[in-house]
């Protein structure tokens, strides 16, 4: 106890050993989806799901011990929503880039993110971009994977005709669709582990529809030949760990080194640098951590511990780690300090063990999880003013072309260059800092770059 005391500061923070507990178990409940979640999306981009299974927690489990140790804040950190997305969908599927080469991306904006953390570059370009524009970032990645999420659900399915149409209400999609809104219920109601829980709850019921439809002859009519909803179950639910050799330092930072790859590197650089900022200045509000004037303390090594991350998870085999809002649940339980952290790690290393249970949840039960998330993303867009062009149109091309283009990168790239062009045009070109129109430039190389 007095270890403890003296490493996390416990009674300085008006915390104990069991208040930590209950906010890093409360931390590691409301994430935990992304456990299921990850492997997923990045196994689409042609990566071992099993692998990614272990290195999902792994990642996850180092980039919350730094937070603990070294930014000694009850933040938890996993691959970040979103970013896996533009990782899958937009880099590999959209625009052919081998996972191997993503990663060496992921690396190199990594290494960037540190070298601006430790010069103290990181803030000053989050002050040169308006808030609004980071809002809509925000808005346009939720809208995003929500168009994912109900890709992989079946909700929406490819159109020669109109490019998308609402697809058959087969037995996975109506599954899932009751699953997505157990869980808003669930949510609303502030049910600690809300989007967890309906995973676990598809899932099951996915497996009890396989049941009786291949023991009963009347039960499969009635679910038609769709057999999307069908699970295997595995043989037993603890075994040791997936080997992670398939995709660890399997990563191409050589082919990464291309002038043409700037625009996603910046956009990873963005998206991290803003989630990150936000959070922690959230979080730290609620915890009641922030001094009198506004200030996070330790802000700079809880950044350096992020940047750090993002590196490691690189090599490992995962998108950019970044730290959880869902901190925030925990914070609201009680945590206080870096302990809840690393028993949210503790309880992630637990999970390891656990794969054949996670390689039952299908798709159809993990795409209700980013329905939700983007909701969550979407959310904060009433911040918005859409009362005035300069602001209206670069927030609505950044929005709007995220999924239309089925690419993150490209609705930040038209979003920056609208906004610096109707600056300019409209006389307030003494108003925009330098560090913008260095990212003006970076954006027209993107678009250039294509």
């Amino acid at each position: 106890m007095e270890l403890l005391d003296k490493i996390f500061k416990l009674k300085e923070n008006n915390t104990t050993v069991s208040k930590e507990f209950i906010g890093g178990l409360t931390t590691f409940l409301t994430m935990a989806y992304i456990i299921f979640v990850n492997p997923d999306i990045l196994g689409e981009a042609g990566m071992d799901k099993p692998a990614l299974f272990s290195v999902t927690l792994i990642a996850a489990i180092i980039g919350t011990l730094l937070a603990a140790f070294w930014g000694k804040m009850p933040f938890a950190m996993a691959p970040g929503m979103g970013l896996n997305a533009f990782f899958t969908y937009t880099l590999v599927l959209g625009a052919g880039v081998p996972w191997e080469t993503a990663l060496g991306i992921v690396f190199i904006s990594g290494v960037a993110f540190v070298i601006l953390t430790f010069m103290g570059v990181r803030e000053k370009i989050a002050n040169a971009i308006p808030l609004f524009l980071r809002i809509s970032v925000t808005a346009g990645i939720g809208l995003f994977i929500t168009f994912i999420g109900m890709q992989n659900m079946g909700l929406i399915v490819a159109s020669p005709a109109t490019l998308v149409t609402l697809g058959k209400f087969n037995p996975a999609v109506i599954i899932s669709l009751i699953g997505f809104f157990i869980i808003v219920i669930l949510e609303y109601r502030k049910v600690t582990g809300g989007i967890l829980i309906g995973i676990l709850f598809i899932t099951i019921s996915g497996i009890i529809v396989t049941y009786l439809g291949e023991n009963y002859a009347w039960f499969s009519n009635i679910l038609g030949e769709s057999n999307a909803y069908k699970i295997i179950l595995p043989k037993t639910l603890v075994d040791t760990p997936p080997s992670i050799a398939p995709i660890l330092m399997k990563l191409d930072i050589m082919s990464a080194l291309k002038w043409t790859f700037i625009g996603p590197i910046f956009s990873f650089m963005f998206v991290d640098l803003f989630d990150s900022l936000s959070t922690i200045i959230a979080c730290s509000n609620q915890a009641g951590l922030t001094k009198k004037d506004g200030s996070v303390p330790r802000l700079d090594k809880i950044l350096e511990a992020d940047a750090a991350s993002t590196v490691v998870g690189s090599v490992l085999g995962t998108s950019t780690t970044t730290i959880y809002i869902e901190s925030a649940s925990g914070i609201a339980s009680g945590a206080r300090t870096g302990l809840a952290s690393v028993f949210t790690a503790l309880l992630m290393f637990a999970c390891l063990f656990f794969a054949p249970v996670a390689g039952i949840v299908p798709k159809y039960a993990t795409a209700p999880a980013l329905l939700m998330v983007g909701v969550y993303m979407f959310m904060n867009i009433k911040e918005v003013k859409f009362d005035s062009m300069i602001t209206a149109v670069p927030a609505f091309l950044t929005i709007i072309l995220m999924p239309l283009t089925y690419s993150i990168s490209m609705g930040i790239t038209f979003g920056f260059i609208s906004y610096v062009l109707l600056m300019v045009l409209g006389g307030k070109a003494k108003e925009l800092p330098v560090t913008m129109y260095v990212i003006g430039a970076l954006s027209v190389l993107n678009l250039i770059a294509g």
